[in-house]
C-alpha cells in the first residue's frame, strides 16, 4: 500500500489526513501548528520535521494548503518539498490554487520524475470527514490512475469532474464555479434588499425567486443562512478576494471581458477592508446590508443545508483548503 504524506492540517487537511489513516494507509504529516499535528498523531499519523521530510517519506504527497502563496512556499520555498519526491512518486494538490502556480510547481515535480494531479476540492470539513468530497480533476491519465485509489478514500469516484489532461484545468473550473457562487450571493442580496425596500415580504419574495428563471443553487441551499443572520464562517473573505483577483487577472491576460466579475471582486474587497481578513463567505451580503441600513432576516422552517463555497458545505469551501 502506498505511503501518503499530507502537507497542511487546517480545517480541511486534518480530516483528509484522518480519512487516509482510517483507510489503512501509512500517513505522515507536517504543519506549523503543533496542536493540529498532535491531533493527527493521536489518530495514528506520524509527524515529521518539515516539508522535505514529508515528501521524502511519501509515495503520494497530498497538499491541502490555504492558497497559492502557501502552496508555492511549501513546494518550492525553503522547505523544498519538491526535491524530496522520488521518481515515480505522485503529487496530488487539493488546494484552491491559482492555475499558474500549480503549473509552475508541476513543472518542478516533472523535473524530478514524479507525477502531478490537480484535484481542488468542493466541500467542507464535514464532507472531508465523511468521505463525500467532490473534486475537479486536471492531469494526465497516468497521474489519475496513480491517484485514484487515494482519492476514493475522500469521495466517490462518480462525484469527480474530469476537466482534461492539463493540471491547470481543474483549478480553472473550480474558480469559475466559485466566481458564479460569489456573484450569486452579491446579486441575490441586492435584489432582496430592493424588494424589502419596496415593501415586499421577504419569505414570499424568496419563494417566488427560488422557483423562477433566476433561481440558483445559492438560493435553494444557502440563502437560509443569510436570512437567519449566519454569514457562513466556512471560508475567509480574504481568500475569496484572492480567488476573484486570480479570475480577473486571467481574464485580463486573455483579453476576455469580465466587467461583472470585476464588480463582484471590488465589493468583496470592500467587505474584506471593512471586516478584516476573517471567515465569512457571506460578508459581502453584510456589507450591502450595512449600506442599505437594514438586515435581511426571515423566519424560515427549513434548516440551513450547508456552508457556501471551500465547498458543498459551501460553493467555494468548495473553497476551503
Amino acid at each position: 500500500m502506498d505511503s501518503i504524506g499530507v502537507l497542511g492540517l487546517g480545517r480541511m487537511g486534518l480530516p483528509v489526513a484522518l480519512r487516509f489513516v482510517a483507510a489503512g494507509y501509512p500517513v505522515c504529516v507536517f504543519d506549523p501548528d503543533t496542536n493540529r499535528v498532535r491531533l493527527a498523531e493521536s489518530h495514528g499519523a506520524v509527524a515529521v520535521a518539515g516539508e522535505y521530510e514529508v515528501a521524502s517519506r511519501s509515495d503520494i504527497l497530498v497538499t491541502v494548503l490555504p492558497g497559492p502563496p502557501e502552496l508555492r512556499r511549501a513546494m518550492l520555498g525553503p522547505g523544498q518539498a519538491v526535491t524530496g519526491l522520488e521518481a515515480g512518486a505522485c503529487w496530488i494538490d487539493l488546494t484552491s490554487n491559482d492555475p499558474r502556480v500549480a503549473t509552475e510547481v508541476a513543472a518542478a515535480v516533472t523535473a524530478v520524475g514524479a507525477l502531478s494531479l490537480g484535484a481542488p476540492m468542493a466541500g467542507g470539513p464535514a464532507d472531508a470527514a465523511a468521505g463525500t468530497l467532490r473534486f475537479y480533476i486536471g492531469g494526465s491519465e497516468d497521474a489519475l490512475a496513480r491517484a485514484a485509489p487515494v482519492l476514493e478514500a475522500l469521495g466517490d469516484p462518480s462525484n469527480r469532474v474530469d476537466t482534461g489532461g492539463d493540471i491547470a484545468s481543474g483549478y480553472v473550473t473550480k474558480l469559475m464555479a466559485n466566481t458564479l457562487w460569489f456573484g450569486q450571493v452579491t446579486a441575490v442580496t441586492e435584489v432582496l434588499l430592493l424588494g424589502q425596500a419596496l415593501g415586499l415580504d421577504l419569505e414570499t419574495l424568496r419563494s417566488a425567486l427560488e422557483t423562477s428563471a433566476g433561481g440558483s443553487h445559492f438560493m435553494t441551499h444557502h440563502l437560509d443562512a443569510l436570512l437567519r443572520g449566519d454569514y457562513m464562517e466556512s471560508f475567509g473573505i480574504d481568500r475569496i478576494v484572492e480567488e476573484l483577483d486570480t479570475v480577473t487577472d486571467l481574464a485580463a491576460a486573455t483579453e476576455t471581458p469580465a466587467g461583472v466579475t470585476g464588480m463582484v471582486a471590488t465589493l468583496h474587497r470592500e467587505a474584506s477592508d471593512r471586516f478584516g481578513p476573517v471567515d465569512g463567505e457571506l460578508l459581502v451580503a453584510k456589507l450591502l446590508e450595512q449600506r442599505a441600513g437594514r438586515l435581511l432576516r426571515a423566519k424560515l422552517p427549513r434548516p440551513i443545508t450547508g456552508g457556501g463555497t471551500s465547498a458543498p458545505q459551501s460553493e467555494s469551501g468548495e473553497p476551503e483548503s
